[in-house]
């Protein structure tokens, strides 16, 4: 008796990534970034969701652009380059981290996280991850599972054309 479709039905009910296909489908999680504007988008169920004022890299090239997939989540992350601990107030990722693949990475250089200084929301100011304030940070995080897409472009286009674009919306969903 041949198991392996078994066995493969088994491993992807149980996969920590999510989900395995195309991706994003209409209704499926998306976030898009606009450095332009330095606001964060979030779209489930065909509707934006979450709404936010971000901080983006200081330099027009520190956050890329593209299409890129959240492949790591850690509540109170540490800041292990300069080796400040979880839950330190010095520490610059906040409460939580979403980290993306940008530039061939493995979601521990770029990423979506909370910060110690709230007051650098809103401005180009990071090395190139997206900056939230940690409450904000804390409830995308609860939303996000491994595997969202995330798209970063820098226009004047509304965030709902670019969901529409990628699939996480309908072609024909009005605004």
């Amino acid at each position: 008796m041949n198991m392996l479709p078994s066995l493969l039905f088994l491993i992807h009910l149980i996969s920590p990534i999510w989900p395995l296909g195309q991706n994003p489908l209409p209704g499926d999680p998306f976030i898009i970034i606009n450095k332009q504007t330095n606001e964060l988008f979030f779209y489930e169920d065909e509707k934006e969701i979450l709404h936010y004022s971000v901080a983006t890299g200081r330099e027009t090239k520190d956050t890329p652009i593209g299409l890129y997939t959240i492949v790591t989540k850690f509540k109170n992350p540490e800041y292990s380059s300069k080796r400040i601990p979880s839950k330190n107030p010095e520490n610059p990722l906040g409460t939580r981290w979403m980290g993306f693949d940008a530039r061939k990475t493995n979601g521990r250089v770029y990423g979506i996280h909370g910060t110690n200084k709230e007051d650098t929301i809103g401005k180009h100011i990071s090395h190139g991850c997206i900056r939230m304030k940690n409450k904000e940070a804390e409830r995308l995080f609860t939303r996000v599972p491994i595997g969202t897409k995330v798209y970063i472009y820098s226009g004047k286009e509304p965030p709902l054309h670019y969901a529409k674009l990628h699939g996480a919306v309908r072609a024909d969903t009005e605004p």
